[in-house]
């Protein structure tokens, strides 16, 4: 009988209550998946788990000491979530979170939109693959890209092969580090990108690739790749890269990208 009387006292608040801790962890995870972390994640997820389970059953001595660990493993989940954290709080600080219907059900921007620069982008890659020309592009989403644009030269133009190209041959000032393109705009080259830690990428893989995943571990930028030793393109996205691909295939993954959420 308690138990029945328990479920019917469950209110509405309690649903909000749920479906905010739900859509909380699910954005979390979103942030990590694709990175080492992720499997820290659900590690922390089913601990927790075990120690709820474990105060509902009163097994008090058990309880106090799962209690205690976790008290002490938040210091050590703040330092090896640090890349995760900055970017769910960049993520609030940005009105992502709060928009999350909005951005769902509201109104996108068309592929259309992001036509001419993917185009050049395309266009430009196709040339520097031939050539074993290294680039590396940046496409800003959401998330504000300010402090690696700061690093770098202030362009403002639009983006055109010809352009790119010029930027990344081999004897430019601005062929080093990245170029960054935001509200279909080149607003910046020669940007210092943050360099990923992650083991998982080959030994063939260069600074280009490594700045290219560490950018979009933190951010949610589209990241394109020409590797100067190889001429392969890839695309880097939410800690991971998609390797060796066509130009082809390059513009339609950008295009797609582009156009949705996260």
């Amino acid at each position: 009988m308690p138990e029945a009387l328990s479920f019917i006292n469950f209110r509405i608040i309690d649903a909000i209550d749920i479906l905010i801790v739900a859509l909380v962890l699910y954005q979390l995870y979103r942030l990590t998946k694709g990175t080492a972390a992720v499997k820290l994640f659900w590690m922390i997820v089913v601990f927790y788990v075990i120690w709820k389970v474990v105060e509902f059953f009163h097994f008090t001595m058990l309880s106090e000491l799962l209690g205690e660990l976790i008290n002490v493993g938040i210091l050590a989940v703040i330092i090896l979530f640090a890349p995760e954290i900055r970017k769910f709080l960049l993520y609030i600080g940005d009105g992502r979170l709060l928009h999350f219907f909005s951005d769902k059900f509201g109104k996108q921007e068309k592929s259309s939109a992001f036509l001419d620069e993917v185009e050049a982008v395309r266009e430009a890659c196709h040339h520097m693959s031939d050539n074993m020309t290294g680039a590396l592009i940046i496409f800003a989403r959401k998330t504000p890209l300010d402090e690696f644009i700061s690093t770098g030269k202030v362009i403002d133009a639009v983006p055109t092969p010809e352009l790119l190209e010029n930027i990344f041959f081999k004897n430019s000032p601005l062929h080093d580090g990245a170029v960054i393109i935001k509200d279909h705009r080149i607003v910046a080259a020669r940007c210092i990108l943050p360099v990923s830690k992650s083991s998982d990428l080959p030994q063939s893989a260069g600074l280009r690739h490594r700045s290219a995943l560490g950018s979009t571990e933190m951010t949610d930028a589209l990241a394109v790749v020409v590797s100067e030793q190889t001429g392969a393109i890839s695309l880097c996205k939410n800690g991971q890269l998609i390797r060796d691909i066509s130009s082809s295939t390059l513009r339609q993954l950008l295009l797609e990208n582009l156009t949705k959420e996260g």
